[in-house]
């Protein structure tokens, strides 16, 4: 039996709650107390502050249709508000161990899938129809048939395949990569470096912070992306008081002038909810909110039902207590991103790292919360971390979400091509959009010539129809005279 089972069990033995507080949060019911639902509410936190120096990078470097970029000081307080908010959110209504924030892979759709498309409020006004698809869903009980819809390997490869896009940006926002300039007359895309070799200080950074990140994963330290974040802020900070560096990209790791400020909440309402329609095709449109609630809605569901089960709180029939809740708030804080322009929010996975120190209520969600709040008047120094020191944790990122690719049967060539597309044609394409058709269109195709056409489910035939057409839009433009 494992730990939090046994103390699932132990829960069943406990007393009532010493007071009021005790007894709404449940703490003595499961088993826990107020140390440990505190001690696991810092670990929490510690271990997904990453977020608060990756997301303003991820969204912050991206330009929108007219060339346009968010200011990373009102992203960082845009990020950390709404963490704020929604952890504690999910911590009185939902009663789970669950901090949500800005979802990575989420924020990576809207900075170089759909802000390129339309101007940044357009972006994420797309963001908040998601999360408000999203509620609609879990208050109408459509979540089943969505869940049902896709295959489970072919949601794996999804994850495997954002994995490995979110590593590429990694690679390619901290240099090691680049692209080839078009007179080199070459058929190969990308090189090593800027110039076909690695040079530069800042190179240097960022092949340290993945040597240091990976031996910290591989040592199982808890808060191994932040510690290295912050470590080779540290060490990039010095290098940069010695050397003669002229540029490190968007940040550069200087003490700022002041480490308290007051939040810039400068980017909290700009959204336009349907704007986007006005921008680009409708086909377009939903496609694009199509790819964000699939990567929202079925991490969600994996993450919830971890957490849970790891903390013992699953039912006889492996049911999460409050699901309908629990969606319900994660729905509601995709819609808060996108209306703080922060991105999608949504359940993280790292607050396994709270389960594991003791927390089982959601009372651990205020400490969490808390320091979320907390951050809201550090930014500036939040703010100096470079690209060089923050893109390694994209790669480690990009490693953890690989690891679902054991679960794909390759044998199988009716799944293993279908994901195989998945995973591949995101990246080499710089589209997650594009790698879901692919593989939509592929799992149909492959099924129906095997005379299987009636186990696809009718959302996925409906769907795969939308990628075609969108796949194929330029002649069907040209057919119809649009163009």
């Amino acid at each position: 039996m494992s730990e939090s089972q046994k103390v699932a069990v132990r829960s069943d033995a406990t007393p009532p709650g010493v007071n009021s507080v005790d007894r709404f949060f449940k703490i003595s019911e499961r088993g826990s107390t107020f140390a440990r639902e505190i001690r696991g509410g810092f670990a929490t936190f510690f271990t997904m502050a990453y977020i608060l120096v990756l997301n303003p990078i991820i969204l912050g470097s991206a330009k929108d249709k007219f060339g346009h970029q968010l200011d990373a000081v009102q992203l960082t307080t845009a990020t950390a508000l709404v963490a704020a908010v929604m952890t504690i959110i999910m911590g009185v209504g939902g009663n789970l161990p669950l901090a949500l924030a800005a979802g990575l892979g989420l924020n990576a759709v809207v900075a170089f899938q759909i802000a390129p498309l339309m101007s940044w409020d357009d972006a994420m006004g797309l963001v908040v129809l998601e999360g408000l698809l999203i509620c609609v869903l879990v208050v109408t009980g459509l979540r089943e048939a969505v869940m049902h819809a896709i295959p489970q390997p072919l949601k794996q490869a999804i994850s495997v395949g954002i994995g490995l896009f979110i590593a590429f940006i990694g690679f390619v926002d901290a240099g090691f990569v680049s692209r080839m300039p078009d007179a080199a007359n070459t058929t190969v895309p990308v090189q090593l470096g800027g110039v076909g070799r690695l040079a530069g200080w800042p190179i240097l950074v960022f092949c340290l912070g993945v040597l240091l990140t990976i031996a910290l994963l591989a040592r199982k330290v808890k808060g191994a992306i932040l510690i290295s974040i912050v470590t080779m802020t540290v060490v990039a900070m010095i290098i940069n008081s010695v050397a003669d560096i002229k540029a490190w990209g968007l940040t550069t790791p200087a003490w700022p002038d002041k480490v308290v400020d007051t939040p810039d909440f400068g980017l909290l309402g700009d959204f336009s909810l349907f704007g986007a329609f006005g921008e680009t095709t409708a086909i377009t449109v939903v496609l694009l909110i199509f790819t964000l609630i699939l990567s929202d809605f079925f991490d969600t569901m994996g993450t919830v039902v971890g957490i849970s089960a790891e903390a013992g709180l699953l039912d006889d029939q492996g049911k999460v207590p409050n699901l309908g809740r629990v969606l319900l708030i994660d729905g509601a804080a995709a819609v808060a991103g996108g209306a703080s322009s922060s991105s999608s929010a949504t359940s993280y996975i790292e607050s396994a790292a709270g389960v594991g120190e003791g927390s089982r209520t959601g009372f651990s969600n205020l400490i969490t919360g808390g320091l979320f709040g907390l951050a809201l008047f550090l930014t500036p120094l939040l703010t100096i971390v470079p690209l060089q020191a923050a893109a390694p944790a994209l790669v480690a990122v990009g490693f953890l979400m690989m690891t679902q690719v054991k679960h794909i049967d390759w044998d199988k060539y009716e799944i293993a091509i279908p994901a195989f597309l998945t995973i591949a044609v995101m990246p080499f394409t710089y589209s997650i959009t594009n790698g879901i058709g692919a593989g939509f269109l592929a799992y149909v195709v492959i099924k129906t010539v095997l005379g299987k056409a009636k186990d696809i489910h009718w959302l996925l035939w409906g769907t795969s129809a939308l990628f075609l057409v969108y796949f194929a839009i330029d002649p069907i433009e040209q057919v119809l005279g649009v163009k």
